[in-house]
């Protein structure tokens, strides 16, 4: 498997109800929502890597998308439904490592650490995440 070494992300900030399409997308890409993410959020378009997916996923979280999260979720590990906490300000995207991935694969990983507020106190998560094709398009599996 080749690995491809972490790969810097500006600091990403988001506030929900500040999101719009000439933002700054809040996966950290230097581009704005709607040329980034909000694409794969509100088109037809799907992300080519497993890394974009896992950064449109991301943002799904800063804005409150549970839709586009279960679409973009292996329906075999699919959970009924998202619940996104209002509460939750997303405010930062390290990606560091990858696996695969490519429009030429087809499964992928991606590790990353996620900042964020919850109640004006700060957190991580990190994780090391499983992608993989689904007629197609790229699909979150999981997290090992």
């Amino acid at each position: 498997m080749a690995r491809r070494p972490a790969r810097p992300s500006r600091p990403a900030r988001s506030s929900r109800s500040a999101v719009t399409a000439d933002s700054p997308c809040p996966c950290g890409m230097d581009a704005t929502y709607g040329a980034c993410c909000g694409r794969f959020h509100t088109g037809p378009a799907t992300a080519p890597t497993a890394e974009l997916l896992m950064r449109s996923r991301y943002s799904a979280f800063a804005v409150l998308d549970a839709a586009y999260l279960l679409r973009s979720w292996d329906p075999a590990t699919r959970p009924p439904t998202v619940d996104l906490d209002p509460a939750t300000r997303w405010t930062g995207l390290e990606v560091l490592d990858t696996t695969e991935g490519s429009p030429f694969h087809t499964t992928g990983t991606v590790t990353f650490r996620a900042h964020f507020t919850q109640r004006g106190e700060p957190g991580v998560l990190e994780e090391h995440s499983r992608f993989a094709r689904h007629d197609g398009a790229w699909v979150y599996v999981g997290h090992a």
